[in-house]
């Protein structure tokens, strides 16, 4: 049977009208030129903006020119820290040839012309806004600058081909000029050519070169947008009672102290709990915090991590679905000269983002608006659609800046915007919905916990010559609309990504994925299976370049094909590292490890000693191949984040429960890195010709097994469980 999620995919999928009609009737022109267009990932016909007698609002299109020379860039990702708001006008910028001064972002509306290049609905996700739209992104701009040039050719009365673009002009072999304000009007008349030249990397002036992000000043002086700034006059703040057991509903409910607290403006049973809508958040938090709940708990309330924790270590050894096989690993294993097992347990983990989930929402009969950072836009307008009784076309999202995404607000089942448009219903006037931060905490949505299992050996040469791998871990595809093309036979590929797809030469290697289910929601967190697919593959190689009694970087380079990128990053890395050369201060050991996610490749090495037992992470070198780079400065930004993010839960990042309930609530007990742990942080660049690929997540996985693998220089101590907090070092 088909889910609900994979049918409102396939709705998501037929909605593709004339995207002419689309572009003239949804386009605002002020008074300019607009040039924007669907372009598939491989091949498809590109649409010019027919430009509207009156000005239009939403605005659609990628570019919009006014007649002040001013250029606004409409991005169709979400910015939430990744810098998209700057990367994506770079691309758009280098081939219209654009005064970057005069550029200025708007987010874009929800609409099919901002879908995503590889599949039918607008989302930012996966490390791929620019993989996906690095062609996309360059045609619209070199199609804006033909059109300015053919306006302005056709002005003079001279051929194209004496003309050229820079610096937002028009510019004749007789010198005379014509700014792009100037042109907009005539260029907006003139049809989308069919066909584009690109530039060659060469010719580049924006692109590979650092760049100040353009979302930086408002984020400075306070006038940027985020989903807690937004408000509409008569908006009531609403919190929510959930229940403290995954699953719960409400059996009855006392709100008569509630009701008391001045501001109050009613209390609301909804699908997830009880809310109280107020004046402001402090009204609704007091109160919220006086209503008298009862729960039906139901079966989540027997969950505790600890029983799950020996649950999936006993699947761990037992066969499980093949997600790779090469080989024969009872060969394998018969013929090794020496062999080592190992079991790894790794936690829950919550997104932790910065702003808490929020949501505002404006419910009319035949209209609703929606304003959130969201990663997921199409998906989200659909499950509002669905849950308000409209149709999609009703539905309107602003998507405000995110602080801080992780991925939590890509939700496959749309559950915050559902949740919101909910209690719109029942309230019947503007509302804003407000997650705490122990709201946040608690309410599910995690990295799932894993237990896997390892055995390997080697030749006695020292190369693997045997391994196998055993996953065991929640789903967090399965039941979503993603569950169609990214489950294959049994296999959730993004729980074996890094582990199915490791580099190493092993003519024997086997690896199996067991997928139990439980109440507990898991959903995609930042760099996915990745993210602890990589502690278990590179401590277990570290642990057999040990067993072969190599160096880990000369050991790796070994074991990797002779062609392979990974080595570039890893010899980069050691390189700038000083590994096996710099006399590093005593008591301090380096640690290695080498990751491809997202289809870049990332090494880092980590200088670790003890203090007073505890884990001291001093420096962190990294090298990241990741295709041509548009801004390097991103690029650095993302990897240095990465490695906090990483740091934060290889140290101490833990959720835990209890007779159902989340022990976590606050950074209190979900502590993130703090300043003081910080490590100095070099990041170094492979220079590529290849395509651009994803940077916001792969700077994550090689940390935490970077400095697991350093402490056993340090201690001789193999770390096989996250947090490393959990350890005590004397």
């Amino acid at each position: 049977m088909k889910t609900e999620m994979e049918t409102q995919t396939k709705d998501i999928a037929a909605q593709d009208p004339s995207r002419r009609k689309f572009l003239k009737e949804s386009t605002a022109l002020m008074g300019g030129l607009v040039i924007g267009f669907y372009l598939p990932m491989k091949g498809g016909r590109a649409y010019a903006a027919e430009a509207p007698p009156k000005p239009v609002y939403p605005p659609n299109a990628f570019i919009r020119i006014a007649a002040d020379d001013s250029i606004t860039i409409v991005v169709n990702k979400s910015e939430m820290g990744q810098g998209v708001y700057t990367s994506l006008p770079m691309l758009i910028a280098e081939e219209l040839e654009a005064d970057w001064s005069r550029i200025s972002v708007e987010s874009a509306p929800v609409a099919a012309v901002y879908n995503h290049t590889a599949m039918p609905m607008q989302l930012t996700g996966g490390s791929s806004s620019i993989p996906s739209s690095w062609e996309q992104m360059r045609r619209v701009g070199a199609s804006g600058r033909i059109l300015l040039i053919r306006a302005a050719a056709q002005q003079w009365g001279v051929p194209e081909s004496e003309c050229h673009a820079e610096n937002s002009q028009v510019i004749h072999v007789s010198g005379k000029k014509l700014s792009y304000g100037k042109l907009a009007d005539a260029a907006a008349k003139l049809p989308l050519p069919d066909n584009v030249a690109l530039k060659l990397p060469k010719d580049f002036k924006i692109i590979g070169k650092a760049t100040k992000r353009l979302d930086t000043p408002a984020k400075i002086n306070g006038s940027a947008q985020f989903g807690l700034d937004v408000y509409l006059p008569g908006v009531l703040t609403v919190l929510i009672a959930r229940s403290p057991v995954f699953g719960g509903k409400v059996k009855s409910f006392d709100a008569a102290e509630a009701r008391k607290v001045s501001g109050v403006q009613g209390v609301y049973q909804v699908p997830t709990g009880i809310a109280v809508a107020a004046s402001g958040f402090w009204p609704a938090k007091t109160a919220r915090d006086l209503l008298e709940i009862e729960w039906d708990e139901g079966p989540g309330a027997a969950l505790s991590t600890s029983k799950m924790r020996a649950e999936f270590l006993a699947l761990a050894n037992q066969p499980g679905a093949v997600a790779r096989k090469d080989g024969d690993i009872v060969q394998g294993f018969k013929k090794a000269h020496k062999s080592v097992s190992a079991e790894y347990e790794i936690p829950y983990l919550a997104h932790a983002t910065m702003e808490p989930l929020n949501a505002v929402v404006d419910l009319k009969p035949d209209h609703c608006s929606i304003w959130t950072g969201t990663q997921m836009q199409t998906m989200d307008a659909m499950m509002a659609a669905k849950t308000a009784g409209l149709k999609p076309e009703q539905v309107e999202i602003h998507t405000t800046f995110l602080g801080g995404g992780f991925g939590r607000r890509a939700n496959p089942r749309s559950d915050f915007v559902i949740e919101a448009v909910q209690v719109a219903m029942a309230v019947g006037q503007p509302v804003k919905v407000v997650w705490t931060r122990e709201d946040d905490m608690r309410g599910g949505n995690y990295r799932p916990m894993w237990a896997d299992h390892i055995e390997a050996g080697i030749a006695k040469d020292g190369k693997p010559l045997a391994w196998k791998h055993t996953l065991v871990g929640q789903s967090i595809v399965a039941d979503t609309a993603f569950a169609g093309f990214l489950v294959k036979n049994g296999i959730d590929v993004t729980s074996v990504e890094g582990a199915a797809t490791l580099p190493y030469v092993i003519p024997n290697l086997q690896v199996e994925l067991h997928s139990p289910k439980n109440e507990v929601p898991v959903q995609w967190w930042r760099s996915v299976g990745h993210s602890h697919t990589a502690f278990v593959v590179e401590t277990m190689i570290d642990e057999l370049a040990h067993l072969a009694g190599k160096d880990p970087v000369a050991y790796r380079l070994t074991i990797l094909p002779a062609d392979s990128r990974y080595r570039g990053v890893l010899q980069l890395a050691a390189d700038k590292a000083g590994w096996g050369k710099k006399k590093l201060p005593a008591g301090h050991a380096y640690g290695v490890a080498v990751h491809k996610s997202f289809d870049s490749y990332v090494a880092e090495i980590a200088e670790v000693s003890l203090e007073n037992g505890k884990i001291r992470v001093h420096r962190v070198v990294a090298a990241v191949d990741c295709g041509l780079v548009i801004n390097p400065d991103g690029v650095r930004q993302q990897i240095e984040g990465g490695i906090v993010y990483g740091l934060s839960a290889a140290l101490h990042g833990a959720i835990t429960l209890e007779n159902g309930r989340v022990m976590q609530s606050n950074f209190h007990d979900y502590a993130p890195l703090r300043f003081s742990e910080m490590p100095q942080v070099e990041v170094h660049i492979v220079a590529s010709s290849e395509p651009p690929t994803g940077i916001g997540e792969p700077g994550v996985p090689p940390i935490a097994p970077a400095v697991a693998n350093a402490v056993f220089k340090l201690t001789g101590k193999r770390l096989r469980r996250m947090p490393f907090d959990q350890e005590t070092f004397v």
